[in-house]
């Protein structure tokens, strides 16, 4: 019997990875090669929208792969505009672009907003980003992202990026006060992998009036929170605003690599052809899966299931953590919620495992939870039934 170390031997050493094979799922459970259960309270990363194994959409992907999976964008795919249209519908903007992922995705908003800049006159066009920010791990993206650890050993760095911290309309204002180069300013609406990090919704407001004014693409990075992850379609529209560019990928595909870009007005026709394109983007299986799972998100009324199991879970880890000295604070909205603690809590990713239990620890010391968006209350209480004792005992505070 090969050893998991055998069984790996030949893959790049590029994760660390827990001691679980996967083989399959079902709703909001994963099981593993030896048939054990386990309650997935992490969807992959924000990307298993429907959970797993979806009554309506494994038949839809089945019947897309029987038709027709991969055609090169030298010709029309129809539903490549049956989702760009609803796309459009539901942000209020203008086109799409399809890629693969969110990288892919965060890559093209860059290269949109220094042709933006280009096409005013701007030889050198700057980028506000900020910190705590991940937005990929290709060159330009991880020069945007706001991690020195996972930076490392790959610079030179690209340049053309002023950083801020978040939530603070002063500091953004003086960061780029009297530079003419500055062409956009970039930002997840909640981050991701810096923790459960959100943008206040009246500083959201400030940055969209200061773009306005000064002629600046507002690109907003909605790979991890947007998608109903928030009870919304996009995290933004809580805060009444709407973006010049939106990179999307995650969930939109339910499982199936996908990423889009989405232009308002002012962006819409900075890309013309030859300036961008793809092989696999927009493909018709990745396609039917947005467009399947948008509509089975809306059958099911999966936005509010968000909104009000993400503020199921909030009360009970606020009740279950009040007075725990250990946890600092509970983030976040929808499904997607961090809770901080005020030490490093890595091992607990793997005591969940243990426990039957699937959570991911980012920024060192966030329990996060990515649920996918049809996880009932019940099974919420399950999660916060299994994941509690972990981190009281984890933290050493005895029970009350």
């Amino acid at each position: 019997m090969s050893s998991a170390h055998d069984a790996t031997a030949h893959l790049m050493n590029t994760y660390g990875r827990l001691p679980m094979s996967v083989s399959h799922g079902r709703g909001v459970h994963v099981f593993d090669t030896a048939g054990k259960s386990y309650l997935d309270a992490l969807a992959g990363i924000a990307v298993n929208t429907l959970g797993h194994a979806h009554p309506k959409l494994t038949p839809a992907l089945q019947d897309q792969v029987g038709r027709m999976m991969h055609s090169c964008n030298y010709y029309h795919i129809p539903l490549q505009q049956q989702l760009a249209d609803k796309l459009v519908a539901l942000s209020g903007m203008r086109n799409v672009f399809f890629c693969n992922s969110g990288l892919e995705a965060n890559e093209a908003a860059l290269k949109m907003a220094r042709k933006f800049g280009h096409d005013k006159g701007i030889e050198r066009p700057e980028i506000v980003v900020y910190e705590r920010a991940f937005h990929g791990r290709s060159i330009a993206t991880l020069s945007a992202t706001g991690n020195e650890k996972i930076q490392k050993g790959f610079g030179p760095l690209v340049e053309g990026f002023i950083r801020v911290p978040l939530n603070d309309i002063a500091a953004l204002k003086q960061a780029t006060q009297g530079n003419p180069n500055v062409v956009a300013v970039f930002f997840e609406t909640i981050q991701g992998e810096g923790g459960i990090n959100p943008m206040r919704a009246d500083y959201l407001r400030e940055v969209r009036a200061l773009c306005d004014a000064q002629d600046w693409l507002l690109m907003i990075d909605e790979v991890q929170c947007g998608i109903g992850r928030t009870g919304k379609w996009f995290a933004h529209q809580w805060a009444g605003i709407q973006p010049d560019v939106m990179p999307l990928a995650k969930g939109l595909g339910s499982g199936v690599p996908i990423g889009a870009v989405v232009a308002g007005p002012k962006a819409a026709g900075i890309f013309q052809p030859g300036n961008h394109g793809t092989t696999f983007g927009g493909n018709p299986l990745a396609m039917r899966a947005g467009v399947e799972t948008i509509r089975i998100m809306e059958e099911d009324g999966l936005l509010d299931n968000a909104h009000r199991v993400g503020l199921h879970f909030k009360a009970a880890f606020e009740r279950e953590f009040k007075g725990l000295s250990g946890v600092k604070e509970i983030r976040g909205q929808g499904l997607m919620i961090g809770i901080e603690l005020d030490r490093p809590c890595g091992p607990l990713m793997g005591q969940a495992l243990e426990a039957g239990l699937l959570i991911s620890v980012t920024a060192d010391s966030v329990i996060r939870l990515l649920p996918a968006l049809i996880m009932t209350e019940a099974e919420a209480d399950q999660v916060v039934a299994l994941l509690v004792p972990l981190v009281k005992n984890f933290l050493n505070t005895p029970k009350d």
